[in-house]
């Protein structure tokens, strides 16, 4: 079964390891084979990576879009959980969530519980 995609005007899109920006009308697209697909509204650029969370989500990205480099990405992945539980233990329900989903191979879903992370990192930051 396909894929549908609807892309915005000028909305970017992640497929493999490809960008691609929409010209100035909607679009649609149908993928037909599994692929990594990242939209625009869920891709985190390297210079804005400014916390322990958002690297976190930074290095399952690059898991989930650049396969070739996984291995190096996982220990990016590794060190940051690492850091982040020293300094937060309350993240450790996050943590483990995210340690099972990298070690099956379910990066989308990761990304998913890495933006949990990042929602609860802005929210204690926040009362400091």
């Amino acid at each position: 079964m396909s894929l549908k995609i609807v892309l915005k005007a000028q909305e970017k899109i992640i497929i493999g390891n490809a960008v691609l920006r929409n010209g100035n009308r909607n679009a649609e697209l149908y993928v037909e084979n599994t692929v990594p697909i990242l939209r625009q509204k869920d891709i985190l650029k390297e210079c804005d990576a400014n916390s322990p969370a958002r690297r976190v989500y930074f290095a399952i990205q690059l898991m989930y879009i650049d396969p070739e480099k996984r291995q190096a990405h996982v220990e990016a992945f590794f060190q940051q959980i690492h850091d982040i539980i020293e300094a937060a233990p309350s993240t450790r329900k996050f943590i483990v969530k995210l340690c099972e989903q990298v070690a099956a191979a379910r990066f989308y879903q990761a990304l998913k519980t890495a933006r949990e992370l990042i929602d609860y990192e802005e929210e204690i930051t926040a009362h400091v």
